[in-house]
């Protein structure tokens, strides 16, 4: 038990000192836009679960919070911008010490959102997505749901022919997931989602296929893309997706023009559509192109961690070797490593840019030993 000292001053006033009364904690962050820059002003609202208790504050210049005299809790923080909340993070247990770390990232919460809205379309939601809805979300969506499934039930081969497609999809049965989603198409030709999954079963089945038989699997893939994005043109997805198989089919300004739009439509995303598309090029030996994709992704998002590397990567192929026989870089090289390095300095690729900045101005090693004479004159 902690005892109290009771001071008595000259006026006669008791004073109570005691070790531990004043003990509370704190929670502190940072808030970004989606372009990385410091969000001013936004209000972070603090709420204790486990008592009630309501507590307000609000960014800095640098977009940061503090906020302490709280009392050792559970607390829900929420970040609130123009008067609409838009992330939160619950279950926050404060403890004595160090404030409490609750960062909000707009980019990531946009990101998140979009998997979100795509899962829920699909009606594939993780037990981790239903968990971080907002209570708002969740009636959005169930909502949604009602209104897709008073839809459906209105015919019910429709439903089973897209209930079928989508498993077949899932299980990879190609075939039997092209013939059940055309037929819901036939059913109700004014699906989008009907046509945009029809879309993934082709072109997942061209990546089966070669020759003619890939070339009509994609072909049809592409113009069942059209017709989703036909009857919803404003859906950035669509046109992301589209974008993408249409690279797939070497088709690489209609893949950019496609991209183009996704990124008006869905500003927030449009870096991360542009990096998908240089991965995928990348990974079909379309080099110049995906180093194109990739400066674009970095031209929209200079903080772009992966993007930076990448393109670094790209570069790294266009050195040459000076007659000393050390790399001569071309420009940006250097740049586009150390800005990722800046960025995720413990990130997956941090080993390979150090190693990338190392090599580039370095003299090749052109000599060679045999392995067993080396090891031989090592035993003299």
């Amino acid at each position: 038990m902690k005892h109290c000292k009771v001071v008595l001053p000259a006026l006669g006033v008791l004073l109570f000192v005691c070790a531990g009364w004043a003990q509370t904690t704190s929670i502190e962050g940072d808030v970004k836009m989606p372009d990385g820059t410091p969000l001013k002003g936004a209000l972070i609202k603090i709420d204790r679960q486990d008592i009630k208790g309501h507590y307000t504050v609000k960014t800095d210049k640098k977009g940061h919070y503090f906020y302490a005299g709280l009392q050792k809790g559970v607390y829900k923080v929420t970040l609130e911008v123009d008067g609409k909340d838009v992330d939160n993070v619950g279950n926050v247990h404060t403890d004595f010490g160090d404030p409490k770390p609750i960062n909000f990232d707009m980019k990531q919460q946009a990101q998140r959102q979009e998997d979100l809205q795509k899962a829920a379309e699909s009606g594939q939601l993780s037990d981790e997505q239903k968990r971080s809805m907002t209570p708002e979300q969740k009636a959005t969506l169930e909502k949604a749901a009602k209104e897709r499934a008073a839809a459906m039930s209105k015919n019910k081969a429709l439903n089973d022919a897209f209930n079928g497609g989508m498993e077949a999809l899932k299980a990879k049965q190609y075939d039997t997931a092209v013939q059940q989603l055309s037929k819901a198409t036939e059913l109700d030709p004014n699906q989008n989602v009907v046509w945009a999954q029809l879309a993934e079963a082709y072109v997942s089945m061209a990546a089966t296929k070669t020759g003619a038989d890939q070339d009509a699997a994609m072909g049809k893939g592409l113009e069942a893309y059209q017709k989703a994005i036909a009857i919803k043109p404003d859906d950035a997805t669509y046109h992301n997706n589209y974008a993408l198989a249409l690279a797939k089919s070497k088709k690489f300004d209609e893949a950019q023009a496609a991209l183009g739009k996704a990124a008006q439509m869905d500003p927030a995303s449009a870096g991360k559509y542009y990096y998908n598309l240089g991965a995928l090029l990348v990974n079909s030996g379309q080099s110049e192109p995906a180093g194109q994709a990739f400066k674009k992704a970095i031209d929209i998002d200079p903080n772009y961690a992966d993007a930076q590397y990448q393109y670094g990567v790209y570069l790294i192929s266009k050195a040459k070797m000076g007659p000393d026989g050390k790399f001569i870089p071309v420009d940006g090289t250097k740049e586009a490593f150390q800005k990722y390095l800046e960025l995720k300095p413990d990130g997956p690729f941090a080993a390979s840019a150090k190693a990338m900045l190392d090599s580039v101005g370095a003299t090749l090693d052109t000599s060679y030993q045999n392995p067993a004479a080396q090891k031989k004159s090592k035993k003299k």
